[in-house]
């Protein structure tokens, strides 16, 4: 039988998997819709390639408001989504 260690790991899973404990760099366009993966399972991260198809997941829409360089989360935990917080450096 499974156990609960903590309410904040059980929090942190069903955010979705952890594709990677960093974030990944991406120069957006402005007035551009990007398809944010959720799931973590995706193979293009960090954006979605329809892996999360049956499950509860669904891709997040971001539209730039200028071109930039943005740092998009990759460990799908942060409270800022789809951008980085620095919740990878807690994991």
């Amino acid at each position: 039988m499974g156990r609960v260690l903590s309410k904040e790991i059980t929090a942190v899973s069903a955010k979705g998997h952890v594709a990677q404990k960093a974030p990944i760099a991406v120069d957006v366009e402005a007035d551009r819709s990007y398809w944010w993966c959720t799931c973590g399972q995706s193979q293009r991260q960090p954006f979605c390639d329809g892996s999360h198809k049956g499950s509860a997941f669904v891709p997040q829409e971001y539209k730039a408001e200028a071109s930039r360089t943005l740092y998009f989360c990759a460990c799908k935990q942060t409270d800022k989504a789809p951008l980085c917080d620095g919740t990878h450096n807690k994991i």
